[in-house]
């Protein structure tokens, strides 16, 4: 499993991904799921989450510049195009394998996050499915996760939107990604953090993190502490309804009380005794000697 998320925002893109693999708890390894492609007048971020065999083979197939319908990463004219020579990709790989692996009784997984910029347009974030079909965050859905995403994203949903600056929003995607390393074993130390800000078509932001890390030693050890200041700070609930702001017990404005099922009275009905039945007379047969 692995967990990777992605942020378009009005001045730019945020990117981060773990780097654990695993088949098994005995079977754990360390691979880059971010890949990055750059010319002069683009720049473009792939994540990856799924079987490694396979989104591997997607990436060798862009990085080496192969054309799918006439178009690879270097000649698409805008980052829509992009996105859809990996989805091409996809369908190539695909195609080679799918018949192998259900032999195997291996399910085709490979779910990708691409986003990016082509020099006249604004940036792109794009969640690319097994399929090879994709669809495009808007200032509505800013994010996309992909990989082991239940534990990051109520943070996202509570702080993040369109017009969160490029700082609040790599704060916000390091404590989704600290939540979701603190829950689920299969996500892992260290990760790749890309902020890449609007237009300047480069990766000036771009550091891998593990546990020595000073910012994220500070996130890990205080979002700890400020949940469990946060929650100690909120009233217990009040069964007398002495405090009225922390009433448990005040009744549902939709609904009344839940039913309680009593045990029935016992019938009063009086039922008749079981008829006895006579005594069976045993007769004795007399054998004659012959």
């Amino acid at each position: 499993m692995t967990y990777c998320v992605g942020l378009c925002l009005k001045d730019g893109l945020v990117f981060l991904s773990d780097t654990r693999t695993n088949a098994g708890v005995d079977q754990i390894g360390t691979f880059r799921k971010m890949t990055l492609f750059q010319e002069k007048d683009r720049f473009f971020t792939l994540m990856s989450a799924g079987n490694l065999a396979i989104t591997q083979a997607v990436k060798e197939i862009l990085l080496q510049g192969q054309l799918l319908n006439g178009k690879n990463l270097w000649t698409a004219e805008n980052t829509h195009d992009a996105a859809v020579v990996i989805g091409d990709a996809i369908k190539q790989v695909y195609e080679r394998d799918h018949r192998a692996l259900e032999k195997a009784g291996i399910d085709f997984n490979c779910n990708l996050i691409f986003g990016g910029q082509v020099k006249g347009e604004r940036p792109r974030l794009f969640n690319i499915y097994s399929a090879g079909n994709f669809i495009e965050a808007t200032p509505e859905t800013c994010y996309f996760q992909i990989g082991e995403s239940k534990y990051g994203k109520p943070i996202l949903d509570r702080v993040l939107n369109f017009n969160t600056s490029l700082n609040l929003a790599t704060k916000c995607a390091l404590i989704s990604m600290d939540s979701t390393l603190n829950s689920n074993i299969s996500v892992g130390l260290p990760l790749d953090l890309l902020v890449y800000e609007k237009n300047s078509l480069k990766a000036n932001k771009l550091v891998t993190m593990d546990e020595s890390n000073p910012y994220f030693q500070m996130i890990h050890q205080l979002w700890g502490e400020k949940l469990r200041a946060a929650f100690n700070s909120i009233s217990e609930p009040s069964w007398s309804g002495a405090n009225k702001s922390s009433a448990i017990s005040a009744p549902a404005k939709k609904m009344g009380a839940v039913p309680i099922n009593r045990q029935p009275a016992k019938s009063k009905i009086k039922v008749a005794p079981p008829i006895a039945k006579k005594p069976v007379k045993k007769t004795s047969a007399k054998v004659k000697a012959k």
